[in-house]
């Protein structure tokens, strides 16, 4: 009697190793509800329960978890990057790319955070200070109370306009300025990369990045240094019309 051959990837699926919560815990280095985060995030599969208080994981969760450690540990990449880039690789595609960018466009997490406390000594702002200029979004740390050094540099400087009587309203243009700059550029990396292939969008979208940080602090430095040549001829010119008349009253005097 002919007998048939069972599938093979059932055959496969059905021999994989389960694991229990407790052994991937001990296998991963992380907290069950760790695990159950990343599991309502969507970052790992659904377990199968085999009663209420009974759930198997899958064993490619193990190495799934320590893939979502490296990305926290090497990348500053929250969650829902670290979900764009594993739904790609279970795409079979080559994410190396797709890190790269990431990393451009949020940086190392290899930079030195400070708490609330230190932060406040070291930018000389207050908590109420910085309440404030967190609600005029002059000050934007990535994480609540977690400060890196571009946020203390930013708050450093916001402390020297307070000492100098600017007022927070009169700077809050630059997040109305950015909000209506880098909306345009999302548009043209819509645009870029609208219609094409995985690894040609990663890449106009990471040239895109490099060329607008540069283009931002090249135009608008020009820009301030145009406007400052201009006063300083002004304020030169009125300057000399100003001797002149004073001269002109010395000679009239005599």
């Amino acid at each position: 009697m002919h007998q048939t051959r069972p599938d093979t990837d059932n055959a496969q699926e059905a021999e994989a190793p389960m694991l229990k919560m407790k052994a991937l815990m001990q296998a991963t280095g992380v907290s069950k509800a760790t695990i159950a985060h990343y599991v309502k995030e969507g970052l790992l599969p659904m377990p199968k329960r085999t009663s209420r208080n009974m759930a198997y994981y899958d064993a490619s969760c193990v190495e799934r978890v320590l893939f979502i450690k490296k990305m926290q540990a090497n990348h500053r990449l929250p969650l829902s990057q670290i979900k764009q880039i594993l739904k790609q690789r279970d795409k079979g595609r080559e994410v190396a790319p797709l890190i790269e960018l990431k990393e451009i466009v949020f940086g190392k997490d290899d930079r030195v955070r400070l708490g609330l406390p230190a932060f406040c000594k070291a930018t000389g702002l207050s908590r109420e200070d910085i309440e404030t200029c967190l609600g005029a979004k002059l000050l934007r740390p990535r994480e609540k109370d977690c400060f890196d050094p571009e946020d203390v540099a930013a708050g450093q400087m916001l402390r020297v306009c307070m000492d100098l009587g600017i007022s927070l309203t009169e700077a809050e243009f630059y997040p109305r300025l950015a909000d209506d700059v880098v909306e345009k550029e999302m548009a043209i990396q819509k645009r870029l990369a609208e219609n094409k292939p995985y690894e040609e969008a990663v890449h106009s979208t990471m040239e895109l990045t490099r060329v607008a940080r540069i283009l931002r602090a090249y135009i608008f430095d020009r820009v301030f240094q145009e406007r400052a040549l201009l006063q300083e001829k002004a304020n030169t010119g009125r300057q000399r019309t100003e001797a002149r008349g004073q001269q002109g009253k010395k000679v009239g005097n005599r």
